[in-house]
């Protein structure tokens, strides 16, 4: 080792250990992250070049899966797009919820069809049937995949025969709409 300045430089034969015990924790550590350890018919583990050309073979088959996933991502994505547009008028690309309001004599059922996230709606109901004079009796929702089902049961103080059902679907609606 020199000594120049008071530092050691290590000489060439320390230097060349050190880069191949690297290259030998490089090369373990490729290894682990391959599915099953490369092995010759006999039984015996290949030597570097072989392990390192199956690396990169194994490498690019998961380029190609990975390719192959997101066209089918795309593909999926797409027709969901297509069918998704059927069930309801679409706002700003934000599909509009369905409202349902059932006259059940003395008093009303509301069923509201939307996406989970947007409880709004539910909400709004709620207000409204309590602004109609109805009592809530019963108020739940369940979510299903991409749709939530909110049920809203009330009963009504003056029942006036169908009117208080359109009334408050009219209302519904146009609170949708804003």
């Amino acid at each position: 080792m020199e000594r120049s300045h008071g530092f050691t430089r290590p000489d060439r034969k320390t230097i060349e250990r050190n880069r191949r015990i690297q290259m030998k924790a490089l090369c373990s550590q490729l290894d682990s992250l391959l599915p099953d350890p490369p092995t010759s018919r006999e039984g015996a583990t290949l030597p570097l070049p072989d392990r390192l050309e199956e690396a990169a073979n194994y490498i690019k088959s998961l380029q190609r899966r990975l390719e192959r996933m997101k066209e089918r991502k795309r593909k999926l994505m797409e027709s969901e797009g297509t069918s998704r547009g059927t069930g309801s008028v679409e706002r700003g690309g934000m599909r509009l919820p369905q409202i349902e309001v059932q006259d059940l004599g003395s008093g009303l059922r509301v069923v509201i069809t939307n996406s989970p996230g947007d409880r709004r709606m539910f909400y709004e109901a709620v207000r409204v049937m309590e602004e109609e004079g109805g009592e809530i009796l019963n108020a739940n929702f369940l979510v299903v995949g991409d749709k939530a089902f909110h049920s809203i049961h009330s009963m009504v103080a003056d029942p006036r025969g169908g009117s208080e059902a359109s009334k408050v679907l009219e209302r519904l609606k146009k609170a949708c709409h804003q």
